[in-house]
This record gives structure tokens, sequence and C-alpha cells, in this order.
């Protein structure tokens, strides 16, 4: 039996949301990977487990999962017919970097308010013309994910938001600066002044997530953004740092779930 899959993505036209993502995935498995928006996630049908920070997590119906920006983790159904999900991506506007640490330590939410307010603004979200009850949706949702996470700001173990040492951010930035237009281990490890294996090792250590997977999920987001303004794929292939047309096929349905052209034509019709 072949592995079934449904997605559509889109941009509403909606201030703080980067993308809407609704799919269903009996057998694919994402890879490590970061975002670098909050994802709001919930799950419809099935269950998802995942690994945030080294620590094993579970997204099952009842509950709101917030993964945090630039923190890696993957993804994979926790049951045999797989799982339906709806996602949003939000920036930094909606939630800023001091409660990442917050959503690191907790990031499955089991808040039945917050998790009826998601599913109303997911469906205003779909609906065109509706878009001042998705930004009214959103700011409700905005301020109860403060309420749940600022008592864990106070605690005296918080993380810090982005934590890391200095050789690891470092390499973090310039992969952020190069991502599109191409770098190499031996010219980044010459940049940093640090042994090429050396730097791997640390970054690898930091954030969880090998230097090489960083690279190729931040290539993915921007070609996420590149599609959905409509570009051809041929062209976002090229702007967004990859080699040709397969190589990029092949990165995008590892972290997306789809081919690039799949995801382009999934938006609902507006």
């Amino acid at each position: 039996m072949q592995p079934q899959q449904e997605v559509s993505a889109w941009r509403p036209r909606v201030a703080g949301v980067v993308e809407v993502f609704h799919a269903r995935f009996t057998a694919h498995a994402y890879p490590m990977h970061v975002h670098d928006a909050w994802t709001l996630l919930i799950v419809d049908d099935g269950a998802i487990r995942y690994d945030l920070d080294r620590h094993r997590r579970g997204t099952p119906g009842d509950t709101v999962s917030l993964l945090p920006p630039q923190v890696p983790h993957n993804g994979s159904a926790a049951t045999p017919h797989g799982f339906r999900k709806r996602v949003v991506y939000l920036d930094t506007t909606l939630l800023d970097e001091r409660f990442i640490g917050a959503a690191v330590d907790g990031p499955d939410l089991a808040d039945p308010v917050l998790r009826r307010r998601v599913g109303q603004l997911h469906r205003a979200l779909a609906a065109p013309g509706d878009e001042f009850e998705a930004e009214s949706r959103l700011a409700l949702i905005g301020d109860r994910l403060r309420t749940l996470l600022r008592p864990r700001l106070e605690l005296p173990h918080a993380r810090a938001a982005l934590p890391g040492p200095g050789l690891a951010r470092n390499l973090r930035e310039l992969l952020d600066e190069r991502a599109a237009g191409g770098l190499s281990l031996e010219e980044a490890a010459g940049l940093l002044q640090a042994h090429p294996a050396h730097l791997v090792r640390t970054f690898s250590g930091t954030f969880g997530i090998a230097p090489h997977q960083y690279l190729v999920s931040r290539r993915v987001a921007l070609a996420r953004r590149l599609l959905l303004e409509g570009r051809p794929a041929a062209e976002v292939a090229v702007e967004a740092g990859f080699y040709d047309q397969s190589h990029f096929t092949r990165h995008f349905k590892r972290v997306v779930g789809t081919t690039p052209g799949r995801y382009a034509r999934s938006a609902p019709t507006r």
C-alpha cells in the first residue's frame, strides 16, 4: 500500500502569520530541522512523536504544541494510520524570543481554551475575506500563550532563549547569512578560525542538529516562502541555493513531506 498524503499550504493576508500548512501523512517522517518562526500545531487525527532539545515529546489530539524558532526538532507518526495536522507558522511579533526557553521546557499545552481558539483561527484563515476575524482570533491566542508561558519565565532553572557557545553561534549566523549563496565547511572553518571537525562537533553538540542539516532546513524555509509567492520551482531551486532541481526536490520532500510542485499547487482557491 502506497503512503498517503494530503497537503495544503498558503500565506494569508494576516499580519504575523508566515504560513498556514495542513497535512495528512501515513508514513512521512520529518528529519531534524529548524524554522525561523514559531510552529503552532494541532493534531486532528492520530498523534505525532517528535524530539525537541534532545527530549522525546508527543502531540495527541487534545493538545496544542508550540515549537520555538531556531530549536531543532523532527517528527513522525505515533499511530499506524498516520496523522492529520494543522499548523500555523507565526513570526516573533506575536510572541517574542523571551518565551523560547519556556516553550522548549514544555511545548505541549493541554489547554482546552487554547485548543478551541486555534481551531477557530484555522477556520477563519481558510475563509477568504475573514482576515479581520483571523487577526482577532490570533490576538486572543497570543494573549493565551503568554498567560500559559509567563509563569515559567520566573522559574530559577529557566533557560536562556537562544543558548550556545560563541563558536557554534557564530557558525549559525554565518550559515544564516550564506544559506542561499553557498558556503563550504572549509570556508566556514577558515572564517571562524577553527578546525572543520571541531566546528561540526561544537555546532552539533550545542544545537542538537548537524550544520549541514541546519543549512538545508534554512534553504527549504526560503524555498517555501518563494513558492508561496508564486515563483516557479526551477527558479526557486537556484535562488534558495540548491545545486539543481533534483537536489532541491529531494531535500524539500524530506523536510516538508511533499514535492515543491505539489506544495506550490496546494493552496486553496481563494
